[in-house]
């Protein structure tokens, strides 16, 4: 493609910059509430609002007041949501067992969720960590993860969620061959419609801390996420995974976290041109909340991190902040 400019004085690039009206009508890449999808923590009980203190604006609900929530989702016309459990320490076990469980509390969230707002998209994780005593993602046996054995459990666990009314089913446990066993078993059980977002990106990052404490998921010492989570050195790695769990299944790529692998995501895009889901994180959500609290930054730094990953290629967002941007950047009279 020609893209030939001419020279100054004759050409002036600035002019397309210089007024507002101009800046909006050459914009290359542009932000909608379609492109986002906001993240939401459910704990047990009832009445609850619980601020998640590592997360400054963050909360944890119970399901009658995460309906709420849902409901201002639904007001703003975000998309979908995405569902992340508290599970009480009681509750927790070396196996993860409540993960299958038809009434463990995400199942119970999805379920109140479809009956007010039928319309709304629901995301689920598919990880054991917030279920297990240990912490990990997969099932610990002889102090290492067993990734065959932790496919047993992870289909047993998509199906319930999909049996609930889950959309999107997404995987984010990392394990070898999980996105294949997940679209058989539910093919399998008639839910061929039900999407599977792949966490096929997911590196092992230090940007999870705030997340952790929102789903109160502590990992033992002895292994290392990293074990089974990407290098973040590594590019080509992401992008065999991602291929590899494109050719089993999944309709869409998350790569996570964003703000650090804009760079894979512009590589997903160019090289397979799927539909991709960057995750703007706990920790770069809670970075940036206290840069603005502290005036280290003005708040339309906000503008300039979202639009960055729809300009690398994402093609959804998942982000604490998309309520927040909506009402100060899109619903501005």
């Amino acid at each position: 493609m020609s893209n030939i400019q001419g020279n100054f004085p004759k050409t002036r690039l600035r002019r397309n910059r210089m007024k507002d009206f101009s800046r909006r009508l050459v914009a290359e890449n542009n932000l909608s509430t379609n492109d986002l999808i906001l993240p939401l923590f459910v704990c047990e009980g009832n009445n609850i609002e619980d601020p998640i203190h590592s997360m400054p604006g963050a909360s944890r609900y119970s399901i009658d007041k995460l309906l709420y929530k849902v409901e201002e989702a639904v007001k703003l016309s975000i998309p979908a949501i995405a569902i992340f459990p508290q599970i009480e320490t009681s509750l927790k076990n070396k196996e993860g067992s409540l993960a299958f469980d038809e009434n463990n509390l995400v199942c119970r969230s999805i379920k109140s969720i479809k009956k007010e707002f039928s319309g709304i998209g629901i995301i689920c994780d598919v990880a054991l960590d917030p279920f297990t005593d240990h912490g990990h993602d997969g099932l610990v046996i002889d102090n290492k993860i067993d990734n065959d054995r932790t496919l047993e459990v992870l289909e047993k666990q998509a199906l319930v969620q999909a049996q609930a009314g889950c959309d999107v089913i997404a995987p984010s446990d990392m394990m070898d061959g999980r996105i294949g066993r997940i679209r058989t078993v539910l093919d399998n059980n008639n839910f061929q419609d039900t999407l599977i977002l792949s966490y096929a990106a997911k590196y092992a990052s230090g940007f999870y801390g705030p997340f952790r404490d929102g789903v109160g998921s502590t990992q033992k010492e002895g292994i290392d996420k990293s074990s089974y989570q990407l290098d973040s050195a590594n590019s080509d790695d992401a992008l065999r995974q991602i291929e590899g769990d494109l050719k089993d299944g999944a309709d869409m790529i998350m790569i996570k976290p964003g703000l650090t692998y804009l760079d894979i995501i512009s590589q997903t895009k160019d090289k397979y041109n799927v539909p991709i889901v960057a995750y703007n994180v706990s920790g770069e959500y809670s970075m940036i909340k206290n840069g603005i609290k502290s005036k280290i930054f003005n708040e339309n730094i906000l503008k300039e991190i979202m639009i960055s990953f729809k300009r690398a290629g994402a093609s959804a967002i998942v982000s604490y902040f998309a309520i927040e941007y909506i009402e100060k950047f899109l619903n501005q009279k």
